[in-house]
């Protein structure tokens, strides 16, 4: 239930924005900007609770488990974004980042604000999911208090799973059933309670964050490079024959024999390196679980004499 007493400092007018509609343009224009430029120093200040959360949804993937993010309105539809981009970004199946919206698939293209009042709803509809102690659920709230958010985070937090909050408001009501909070305070909106804007941006960034950096965690990058991403049209095809060419340094007819013989940059990476077919690439990585960079350490051992650095918690599981 909503606290009938509790107002978060989103719903608040801002005094900087006062008679916004009696300002020229470029005026207004302005306001926005200096409120926008705000939220990266608010989201900056809980740079270490995100670091929490990254190593508790990267703990949950690497146990089995799914990351579930969970929100209505404007959130749920970021968190929708975030978890469509993970897939083709870092090759991993659509089950292992998922968003539940309240109102479903409609409410992605259309506002469904009253379905967002239903906690039996989200506690439902997480159900469904068949949520567990290995899955970490990210509910998404710029107030802290949308009951669709707090069902589902009181129903994970009985199955076992990892709970963690995302919201514009420290003092939630949300806040007592998640074991992580990140509130980056971000004030009042300019136009009051439209937490599509400053709040909104501010999901956003951290839900970048949380998902790459959990799958960066997880070796689902090398180096800089997205070596698993889905090369699905031309343009993916150009970018990861790009990135083959400069991680290998192979030049483009070598790199696209190679990804022709192995169907996989991540493969395709390895047999350059170490002057490998595709068949003893696969059989390198399938021994060291997918991790690049325990596949190249023979390879980087032989050229410094010593073993090769490897990133912290860079094993990949197989999916």
């Amino acid at each position: 239930m909503k606290n009938s007493s509790y107002r978060a400092a989103t719903e608040r007018r801002n005094p900087r924005s006062r008679r916004l509609d009696q300002l020229g343009t470029r005026e207004l224009l302005e306001i926005i900007n200096r409120e926008d430029r705000l939220v990266p120093k608010a989201v900056g200040r809980e740079l270490a609770s995100i670091a929490r959360a990254v190593n508790v949804v990267a703990k949950s993937i690497e146990a089995g488990g799914r990351l579930i993010y969970v929100g209505a309105g404007t959130s749920g539809r970021l968190a929708a974004l975030d978890a469509a981009e993970c897939p083709p970004t870092f090759g991993v199946p659509a089950r292992l980042v998922q968003a539940l919206v309240a109102g479903g698939r409609r409410a992605l293209t259309r506002a469904a604000e009253g379905v967002e009042d239903s906690a039996s709803q989200g506690a439902r509809d997480l159900a469904a999911r068949k949520i567990g102690a290995r899955d970490t659920v990210i509910g998404v709230s710029a107030s802290g208090s949308t009951r669709y958010v707090l069902g589902a985070l009181r129903f994970a937090r009985k199955r076992k799973a990892k709970t963690v909050l995302v919201t514009s408001s420290r003092n939630s009501p949300a806040r007592r059933l998640a074991g992580i909070t990140i509130a980056p305070q971000t004030g009042p909106e300019v136009i009051a309670g439209s937490t599509r804007m400053k709040a909104g941006t501010a999901q956003k960034l951290i839900l970048n964050m949380l998902s790459t950096a959990a799958m960066i965690r997880l070796g689902r990058v090398y180096n800089n490079w997205m070596v698993d991403l889905s090369m699905t049209n031309e343009k993916l095809r150009s970018r990861g024959l790009r990135i083959l060419e400069e991680a290998t340094g192979a030049d483009a007819p070598k790199a696209k024999r190679a990804l022709a013989r192995s169907g996989s940059l991540r493969v395709a990476l390895v047999m350059l390196k170490m002057g490998l077919s595709a068949s003893q690439a696969r059989r390198r990585l399938k021994r060291t679980g997918g991790n690049l960079w325990q596949a190249l350490a023979v390879h980087s051992a032989g050229r410094s004499g010593k073993q090769a650095a490897q990133p912290r918690m860079s094993s990949r599981k197989k999916s």
